[in-house]
């Protein structure tokens, strides 16, 4: 059973790291370290279906309670549908816009009567040998997450926000600077941000985002995300070996 998204819908601080290397041992990894969740990022990686289900048995497979979501590469209800009956704990979906395009979203991520998901047997229901004590709870216990990511976003963030089957958002800075010709400026976000954290709490709905150094993990919890992401896969690797890399360059001088 699912724990994640009645925490995140909660308001609990949960906290997670991103996983854009496709291998097992990397969610693995993360997982063990006791992250409450782990982001597979299908949207700009490689990753295909095959490679999420592997990754989310991964994360499955470690000690602890960490659950794996999934950033799809966007909204096609088709695509929703298969990352979902991998038996992941939810999606994020990134560049929604309007309450309409989340709408749409809530709809294909809910069986009937809710919504239009299609139903068959698979990992999320153990193949089939659960699928009705599944069919019954997946609604409640899936994580629909909307990414606010663009100017429009941000200005319908309330609509976006007040759309029933919609858990949460979650802002990204980097995409969201470059909607408004501010690439890779996120520290003049702050209007930005705060409009989409008052839209959002209005409707009593968490907010997310990402922080890539510690600064900004400060950062986001003084200016009120309820979650944060706080790091990616890749960074660590390169800031690890750039770190060893440098040590041992001063060392020889």
């Amino acid at each position: 059973m699912s724990e994640l998204p009645t925490a995140i819908r909660a308001g609990d601080a949960a906290v997670g790291s991103w996983i854009s290397i496709g291998h097992p041992a990397v969610a693995e990894m993360c997982a063990e370290l006791g992250f409450d969740f782990v982001v597979i990022d299908a949207e700009h990686t490689a990753m295909s279906f095959e490679t999420v289900e592997t990754l989310a048995r991964a994360v499955d497979a470690a000690s602890g309670t960490t659950e794996p979501l999934v950033r799809v590469a966007d909204d096609d209800p088709a695509r929703l549908k298969r990352v979902l009956d991998t038996g992941v704990s939810g999606v994020i979906v990134p560049m929604v816009e309007t309450g309409a395009q989340a709408r749409g979203i809530a709809d294909a991520t809910r069986y009937p009567p809710d919504g239009t998901r299609g139903v068959a047997g698979s990992r999320a229901s153990r193949y089939g040998r659960n699928l009705a004590d599944y069919f019954e709870r997946a609604n409640d216990e899936r994580l629909v997450v909307a990414q606010i990511e663009t100017e429009s976003g941000v200005e319908n963030a309330d609509d976006i926000a007040a759309v029933d089957g919609i858990d949460a958002l979650f802002v990204g800075p980097a995409d969201l600077s470059a909607s408004l010709g501010r690439f890779g400026d996120t520290g003049s976000l702050d209007t930005e941000i705060s409009a989409v954290l008052d839209a959002a709490h209005d409707a009593d709905v968490p907010v997310g985002s990402i922080a890539l150094d510690p600064e900004d993990v400060e950062r986001w919890v003084v200016v009120g995300f309820d979650f944060q992401v706080v790091g990616i896969d890749t960074d660590y690797l390169l800031d690890g070996a750039s770190r060893a890399k440098r040590t041992y360059e001063d060392a020889v001088r």
